[in-house]
């Protein structure tokens, strides 16, 4: 059974949280539209764009909230996330964050910007250059295109001021495409905890990155778009005056690997978002004292990262482990009785993105009401 089929009729029901079929994922509406409005008067206060990443939610819903807060658009990791964005009505603003590379690939890239206003697309190899300019000249319509420039972690973009004006300039070869700008993600320096040791990493990263635009500028083509941050650096990048847009992500769910960190420079207990994603489970087995065993495991959640905290259902101070593919242990501290058998416990959850895309759809709550079901869009569209 669906979803849809499991849960439709609790839509509106008061109290109906308690009732849903778990594991489940949960997402706070309330504490997500706060996230969301945040993030957007930051942006504006800065007058920065805002071009969050998509990766994280895989979601229509959640993208159609984001534009209306005032996102310029939505990045994407793969093609196939933005394909579902616009089949889902999201058409204008994508940004394809990693290279698309294959034949097959390309010929839908080229097939998506026919059907969508100013998408672009990062490139970061002159072969690549030519094969996304000779398609986009035989579809007919210019294909924007960003350089990806490589942070340090060598995974995508190029790795220097000198091979971003040689890609520049095989950009500027091929006809059928539209240069538009620079992207720069540095993703290692996101989840340094201490904001003073992330800032001084970011701001290292900062000077690589104002010497490639240095030479592109010097080249004739300043870069249009700035494109970069995240989460954990969106509030240092926005005073080193090199982005013009952010591709923050995770701001609107808050993982535990985020919320240990001091986002703002305040302490990590005083973040300015909040936790709005959660995975509701509930006690399958009760009969070891001292512990109870829940319908959560590796198919639950992600597991890259710490265990998930126990938010609710359990004392204060209970601790979850990992008891193989369907279950988990959640261990009370010690002279605290263990949640009993049925009981429903709260989990917080770990590394957002790929938790996510373990799931069909998000179980929207408002205090202990569900009120909407909202299809994960991208589930499992990596490719």
């Amino acid at each position: 059974m669906t979803d849809q089929d499991l849960h439709a009729a609790l839509i509106g029901v008061p109290g109906s949280r308690r009732d849903l079929n778990t594991p489940v994922l949960v997402v706070d509406r309330p504490a997500l539209e706060r996230n969301i409005a945040r993030m957007a008067a930051f942006a504006a206060g800065k007058d920065l764009k805002l071009r969050p990443h998509a990766k994280t939610h895989k979601s229509v819903d959640i993208a159609r909230l984001q534009l209306a807060a005032g996102a310029v658009g939505l990045c994407c990791a793969k093609i196939g996330e933005a394909e579902a964005l616009a089949e889902g009505g999201v058409t204008s603003g994508l940004l394809i964050t990693s290279p698309v590379v294959s034949a097959p690939a390309i010929a839908r890239l080229v097939a998506l910007n026919a059907s969508t206003t100013d998408l672009m697309a990062v490139v970061d190899h002159p072969a690549n250059v030519a094969a996304l300019g000779a398609a986009a000249t035989a579809a007919g319509k210019p294909l924007k295109v960003v350089i990806d420039l490589d942070p340090g972690i060598h995974r995508t973009g190029v790795a220097s001021a000198e091979a971003a004006v040689a890609l520049l300039q095989a950009i500027q070869a091929q006809s059928g495409l539209t240069y538009s700008g620079l992207q720069c993600y540095c993703g290692m320096q996101q989840h340094i905890e201490s904001f003073a040791d992330r800032k001084a990493a970011l701001e290292d990263r900062a000077a690589h990155i104002q010497s490639v635009i240095a030479a592109l500028t010097a080249a004739g083509a300043p870069p249009p778009i700035v494109s970069g941050s995240g989460t954990g650096s969106h509030r240092i990048d926005a005073e080193l005056g090199i982005f013009t847009e952010l591709q923050v992500g995770s701001y609107v769910f808050m993982d535990g690997q985020y919320l240990a960190c001091d986002i703002a420079g305040a302490g990590a207990e005083a973040s300015p978002y909040e936790a709005s994603l959660f995975i509701d489970a509930r006690v399958v087995s009760a009969n070891t004292p001292g512990m109870a065993t829940i319908d959560a495991g590796f198919k639950a959640m992600s597991t890259d990262a710490e265990p998930p905290q126990v938010l609710a259902g359990a004392p204060e101070g209970s601790r979850y482990f990992f008891m193989g593919d369907e279950h988990g242990a959640v261990l009370p501290p010690s002279g605290e009785a263990a949640p009993g058998l049925g009981d429903r416990v709260v989990l917080g959850a770990p590394h957002c993105d790929p938790t996510v895309n373990l799931y069909d759809t998000y179980h929207v709550v408002e205090g202990g009401t569900l009120v909407a079901l909202w299809p994960v869009s991208a589930r499992g569209r990596s490719r």
